[in-house]
């Protein structure tokens, strides 16, 4: 299961970020984040096993990284 975690960032903040996130690609699940222009500051991408793998990456690891406001999950419809 694929999903993309688009992140709205403070200001200024988004290459950290990222930098940040590329460190989690240790992490199983993480697999691509770019800074973006747009609506968004940030998009990842992360594959999962499951919906409640998925739930557990964004809640408990990449909503913990500082200078996050906001993220939105859109879940991939086919792989």
């Amino acid at each position: 299961m694929r999903a993309y975690i688009l992140i709205t960032t403070k200001p200024g903040t988004s290459e950290e970020i990222v930098k940040a996130l590329k460190t989690l690609k240790d992490i199983k699940g993480v697999v691509q984040a770019d800074s973006v222009y747009g609506r968004f500051d940030v998009i990842v991408t992360i594959e999962a096993e499951n919906l409640e793998e998925i739930t557990k990456l964004v809640y408990n690891v990449i909503e913990k990284i500082p200078n996050i406001i906001h993220t939105e999950t859109a879940l991939a419809l086919f792989r």
